[in-house]
């Protein structure tokens, strides 16, 4: 870009008659009116790819803490969203969204799996249960008892991952070596 020569009469001003004030205030207008104009777009954009057609839709059925659903879900939702965001069950949380921290862990029949990297069509037919489902009758289970007891939970936003792994290897196995519960 070449430099502007100055204005010997205006510092400020350059030879073609912009001043660095009124060049800036120029400048800072374009930007704020292409990020208002392109947000703007980006939300209808947004909008019309959140609309499904309803023969796009797939209807599974899922068994969760013991009651039976119909739903019918989009072939790209993940079993976490439909928990939280179809069933209303918020004890499953959505941490990294990439199956690594184990906030999301459920039991899907039986077996400890991230709830954000099992696609909801993948469980029709299947079992899942969620924090929500470990207590009977409004009784805590031991499990979440102990952890009340020992302190375990930290922020408390991962506890319901915690819980439901630690749930499936009490399960598979009543009394694991400190081995056996590193390994999970």
């Amino acid at each position: 870009m070449a430099a502007m020569k100055k204005d010997k009469r205006n510092p400020k001003k350059s030879s073609k008659g912009v001043s660095r004030r009124g060049f800036l205030a120029g400048v800072g207008t374009a930007v704020v009116s292409s990020a208002v104009i392109g947000t703007g777009a980006q939300s209808a954009e947004a909008q019309i790819l959140r609309v499904t057609r309803q023969e796009e839709l797939q209807n599974i059925a899922i068994t969760v803490n013991g009651v039976k659903y119909q739903v019918s879900v989009e072939p790209r939702w993940t079993l976490a969203e439909v928990l939280r965001d179809h069933l209303g069950l918020t004890g499953t949380k959505i941490g990294c969204n990439a199956g690594e921290c184990g906030a999301c862990t459920v039991l899907l029949d039986g077996k400890n799996v991230y709830s954000c990297s099992q696609l909801a069509v993948w469980v029709d037919g299947k079992s899942v249960t969620t924090v929500e489902g470990l207590a009977a009758g409004g009784e805590l289970d031991p499990l979440q008892k102990a952890f009340i007891e020992h302190d375990a939970p930290q922020c408390g936003y991962c506890t319901s991952g915690q819980l439901m792994s630690a749930k499936a290897l009490l399960a598979r196995n009543a009394n694991p070596t400190r081995e056996e519960v590193q390994r999970g």
